[in-house]
């Protein structure tokens, strides 16, 4: 009797042992790291996003790490242990556009991260001077590619700087519309702003969060969206596509976890985010960055980044544009 109430004793002990250590499992916060630094919008969609899953997933600690266009962030998350607990943003910078801007970068992105879900879709805008546009009868994207085919090298473009966003999305079009315009290179997106808004340059293709305060106080004329479809935050503004067909070039980010990371954690990530993405108080939260939530499978993120990788290898080839 004495020996089975020790095994009995011995059982139970290490059962509220094993209890107690996969609740200390579940109390352990989960780190999403945001290649960037605080403040900007993807900080800000990310720490609205943790600050909504916790009743869900527990705790998620915001672990900011700039440096080298996001590239050491997002190398921080391809070396992090694939148990769950490290997560990180992906973005069209880091996962798209670098591995082709970088001779050297530390993580392949094709292959060491596992997708979760995309978060956000952020419109970029083809955007004039609005007295430039007055001035050479510019209302149209047609308008556009038509006065630069009668006019050949007198527009220019300018962006924040080589291999940026704003240089990208302009070859892009030059490319599909058949035209040449000049590209001035500036540092950073706000000289940019500044190099339209005084006439320096004729057109930029520029954020519409950043663009849009201009946009509304007549200062600059929107021409048209990036995206496939035209945008909530702006409806009246056609988007490039309507002329030149399937052009896109919008900026997004969204969560991945290390490759290797087991499927049944990323699909209670999925959930708990997709959730938390689907949630009103999120669009609405949203919408004053003018970003849209989109919420899909770990399958269609991956699809996804798959083809902006594919897609940003000619386009960043073709500028011959590099970092380093």
């Amino acid at each position: 009797m004495k020996t089975r109430h020790f095994l009995f004793t011995l059982l139970a002990s290490g059962a509220l042992l094993a209890t107690g250590q996969a609740t200390a499992q579940q109390q352990r916060p989960i780190r999403l790291v945001v290649p960037y630094a605080a403040g900007g919008p993807i900080d800000v969609t990310a720490r609205i996003l943790a600050e909504r899953v916790k009743d869900s997933l527990g705790t998620v600690i915001i672990d900011n790490k700039p440096g080298a266009g996001g590239n050491i962030g997002a190398d921080a998350v391809a070396k992090a242990a694939p148990d769950g607990l490290t997560i990180g943003i992906a973005a069209t910078a880091t996962h798209a556009v670098n591995p082709w801007l970088y001779s050297k970068i530390p993580f392949n992105a094709a292959t060491d991260f596992a997708p979760i879900t995309q978060m956000v879709r952020v419109p970029n805008v083809l955007v004039m001077n609005a007295e430039t546009a007055q001035r050479l009868k510019i209302n149209t994207v047609a308008d556009l590619i038509r006065y630069a085919k009668a006019n050949p090298a007198k527009l220019n473009y300018g962006s924040g700087g080589n291999g940026s966003a704003g240089h990208l999305a302009g070859e892009l079009f030059k490319k599909q519309a058949g035209i040449f315009a000049l590209h001035i290179p500036y540092n950073g997106g706000n000289p940019a702003q500044l190099a339209l808004l005084s006439g320096q340059v004729d057109f930029n293709f520029d954020n519409l969060a950043t663009a849009a305060p201009n946009i509304r106080s007549g200062k600059l004329k929107a021409i048209a969206v990036t995206t496939l479809q035209r945008s909530s935050a702006m409806p009246d503004v056609p988007s490039v596509a309507d002329t030149l067909k399937g052009f896109s070039i919008d900026t997004w980010w969204g969560l991945v976890a290390p490759a290797g990371t087991p499927h049944d954690v990323v699909v209670k990530l999925n959930l708990a985010f997709v959730a938390a993405l689907n949630a009103p108080e999120t669009k609405t939260r949203f919408a004053t960055l003018l970003a849209e939530p989109v919420a899909n499978s770990p399958e269609q993120f991956g699809a996804f980044m798959k083809s902006e990788l594919s897609k940003y290898e000619a386009v960043v080839k073709a500028t011959g544009a590099r970092v380093d």
